[in-house]
């Protein structure tokens, strides 16, 4: 961003040592030979003779001529191997210069360990420099570790070490770090100094603590010491962090400490302004970079541009594009993209384009036509972007605004916009017209074009066009894509036109192209819905020979097929022959052939497919458990569906409200209703209660004679706004009348009228219903309350015709 002044005092603490630049003639010679043989990677065999002669500011010398870092930490491992040298930490330093300036993180950190085993005495300056270098690679860790082992070692640090140290440490934002270095460096005497405080003030702009950071620069403006670097990196991170206000505050009060930023930082700055949607401030730091001397570039001008359009606040936009010619800037394509996407009259877009037309090249004209007619088509105006490709392609005599044939050269990409936004509205004929037309001004057509058509005509049921487009695609050079076939294919599978679909099965084949699982999916599933599964297994065998294995999907639909016609053992049989076939039957196909055993109530061979699956390593899913228990609790046997309830625990599978309300059924079917609530009580706690659970928990609890229970649950779903339906009223209603409480049916019989719940004539609980009247009717307790009900029309005639009334 800006040069951090830090780096000025740097020279001061490594100049403080001999100066190697005047080197004796003799070792400016060893110098040179070694440069030549390490650069070269020529083995030498006088290279074991300049063992001796090494010096420290030889190889530090020598370290610093090398372009390449392996080379130059080959060069430092030699001369670490050679008796009678060792290393000091000015060489250490150099090699560290090296590693950090190409980013080698992990050959810096075995340096650092090489350094604290060779014990050699590091200056307080060398160590401020190892550490500033470990900092720059954001081994922030690998320095405050290497500053304590240094001290171990002897080493007094001075105030550059401890501030190169701290330095470091702001770059992660660790703030119990920061704090226990600065208590370390006054307990030693050094006193926190401006590039301290501006080490503690990047800290806490990394950590995000603002207010603290704030406070520190308080302190900082207090002594003086605010610069441009320090207010650079403030107003920067509240900008980054999208604490733009605090930022625009901050940078009005610049004047003040008569400070100006640099070009770079108002660059960040404007940026900055834009993403926080503060885009009338960014401008206003453009004029500010103006005042100062500096000239925008482009790039700049197209960030605020594509602000201004984002907040919808196009006349600004179009001011700054204006203003941009005045200052000599020229607009480039990226900014005339982003004006053109703005607008919504063609008209305008056109004056727009002519501007264009004296500032980019044909090629970047064509792309921009290209961007207005996709911002019409967004913006639903299909109409308008067909107008204005017409207006290229020929003259338009009615308005001289549209004079712009010569403006543009149209590409595939122009028609292909407009063709298939006419195709998604349905407007094929003019999409036909328009994809014709292209012949006519010696526009190539595209593939993606003739694609998007032909899928569009398939959608639309005409395929006897698609045909005559892949005719022209072939005799035009095009090799039709997969997605050309499966469009036409789709079409076929879709009518369930077989025949046409096995040719196009032939033609894909031809140009190795594999049919979509979703197309010949849905026309096994068409076939088998009619009732022609035995033309749907035909089509997939017919698949098979063609070199097409079809899907599991596609062979589980047939198997679900032959099972709705009731051909369980041709389904059975399918399911078997399915490895034969090189396929691998997954849960799905093994739940649809379970589903079909259990409604033919076969149950053993139901549990033998999915002992099967256990075999095969399947984990049958909450569906498979679902059909085992609901099937075992129809046939009676409800102890065989609490162990496959219980199994699905062992399996780690979830029971659902499906599983919960199935297994309460039947176990309220088989009068275990005390089982039945037991149940209900866990349900509650893991899964939600919808209206099949209650109705189902009341139908049950009904069958055991516990209306009274069944009430309370009833009652439950009420307060809960979920409606019962006819047949749980009804199934109250008799339970009450079968214990002769006929004053609580009449209860519910007067909910069933108030919440229009009374069975049609048609309903087959219409009949039980009517028998409860008759008893309601012969009840003291009840009678002329019935009647009542009967004579203001409340009870439907249709429940009274065969009643003893």
């Amino acid at each position: 961003m800006v040069f951090n002044p830090l780096n000025q005092i740097i020279s001061t603490h490594l100049t403080n040592r001999h100066h190697y630049s005047s080197l004796p003639s003799h070792n400016l010679e060893t110098v040179n030979k070694l440069i030549s043989i390490f650069t070269h990677q020529h083995p030498s065999p006088e290279l074991t003779s300049f063992g001796s002669k090494l010096t420290t500011g030889i190889v530090e010398t020598v370290l610093k001529s090398f372009k390449n870092w392996e080379t130059a930490l080959k060069f430092f491992n030699w001369a670490s191997n050679q008796d009678g040298y060792r290393h000091n930490c000015y060489t250490y330093n150099a090699m560290a210069s090296i590693l950090s300036g190409v980013r080698q993180n992990a050959a810096m950190k075995t340096l650092c360990v090489d350094l604290i085993n060779s014990r050699c005495y590091v200056s307080a300056g060398a160590l401020g420099f190892l550490v500033r270098c470990l900092g720059g690679l954001g081994m922030v860790t690998e320095a405050n570790e290497l500053f304590d082992q240094v001290k171990k070692l002897g080493c007094v640090p001075n105030d550059y070490s401890y501030n190169s140290l701290l330095e470091a440490v702001s770059k992660s934002g660790e703030v119990e770090l920061m704090a226990v270095r600065m208590n370390e460096m006054r307990g030693n005497g050094w006193k926190p100094d401006k590039y301290t405080l501006t080490s503690v003030l990047q800290c806490y702009c990394r950590a995000r603590m603002f207010e603290k950071a704030l406070d520190v620069f308080e302190q900082m403006d207090g002594r003086g010491w605010v610069d441009e670097y320090v207010f650079a990196i403030l107003i920067v991170s509240l900008n980054k962090a999208g604490e733009v206000d605090k930022a625009i505050r901050l940078i009005n009060k610049m004047d003040g400490f008569k400070i100006c930023l640099n070009e770079k930082t108002l660059y960040v700055l404007i940026h900055g302004f834009v993403k926080g949607g503060k885009v009338d401030y960014g401008l206003n730091m453009l004029k500010k970079m103006q005042s100062l001397g500096f000239v925008p570039g482009v790039s700049l001008f197209a960030v605020l541009i594509e602000g201004f359009c984002k907040n919808k606040e196009f006349k600004k936009a179009f001011e700054l594009y204006s203003q941009m010619n005045g200052i000599d800037v020229h607009p480039d394509v990226s900014i005339f993209k982003i004006l053109v996407s703005s607008l919504s009259d063609e008209k305008e877009m056109v004056l727009l384009l002519k501007e264009a037309n004296d500032h980019i090249n044909k090629k970047s004209m064509t792309t921009l036509f290209n961007t207005a007619l996709t911002s019409l088509v967004k913006d639903g105006s299909t109409d308008k972007a067909h107008h204005l490709l017409q207006a290229v392609m020929k003259d338009d005599a009615g308005d001289d605004t549209f004079k712009i044939q010569n403006l543009v050269s149209l590409d595939a990409s122009s028609f292909g916009i407009v063709i298939d936004s006419l195709c998604q509205k349905g407007e094929l004929d003019m999409a036909l017209d328009l994809f014709n037309s292209m012949d006519q001004i010696g526009c190539k057509k595209s593939l993606l074009v003739y694609n998007n058509l032909i899928n569009a005509l398939s959608n639309a049921n005409k395929v006897e066009k698609c045909h005559e487009l892949l005719k022209e695609m072939k005799t035009n050079g095009f090799s039709p894509s997969q997605f050309t076939h499966n469009s036409i294919f789709g079409y076929y599978c879709k009518t369930g036109d077989v025949s046409g679909a096995i040719d196009m099965l032939h033609e894909m084949r031809t140009h190795g192209h594999q049919p979509w699982i979703k197309h010949y999916t849905l026309l096994v599933k068409k076939l088998s819905m009619n009732r022609k599964v035995a033309e749907a297994c035909s089509f997939l065998t017919m698949m098979r020979e063609e070199g097409f294995l079809p899907d599991m999907i596609a062979y589980s639909a047939v198997i679900d097929g032959w099972l709705k016609i009731g051909e369980t053992d041709y389904a059975l049989k399918m399911f078997r022959d399915i490895s034969a076939t090189g396929h691998c039957p997954d849960v799905v196909a093994y739940n649809t052939i379970i589903n079909g055993l259990c409604k033919g109530k076969r149950m053993s061979e139901a549990r033998d497919i999915y002992d099967e699956m256990l075999q095969k390593s399947l984990v049958p899913s909450v569906v498979t458990y679902n059909l085992l228990i609901d099937a075992y609790c129809k046939t009676g046997e409800v102890d065989q569906a609490v162990g496959f309830f219980t199994m699905m625990g062992e399996k780690k599978r979830n029971p659902n409200v499906v599983t919960y309300s199935t297994l309460i059924d039947g176990l309220c079917n088989a009068g275990k209703s005390d089982e039945a609530l037991l149940l209900w009580n866990e349900m509650v706690k893991v899964c939600y209660q919808n209206e099949i659970a209650f109705m189902a928990l009341i139908n049950g609890l009904c069958k055991c004679g516990k209306p009274d229970m069944g009430l309370i649950y009833f009652e439950e779903m009420e307060e809960k706004n979920m409606r019962a339906d006819t047949y749980v009223y009804v199934t109250l209603v008799d339970a009450f009348i079968s214990l002769s409480n006929a004053p609580m049916a009449l209860y519910i019989l007067r909910k069933m009228i108030q919440n229009k719940r009374v069975p049609d004539s048609l309903d087959k609980n219409c009949v039980i219903l009517r028998e409860a009247l008759v008893k309601m009717m012969d009840d003291a307790l009840t009678s002329s309350e019935i009647k009542i009900l009967i004579e203001d029309g409340s009870v439907p005639i249709h429940l009274l015709e065969t009643g003893g009334t």
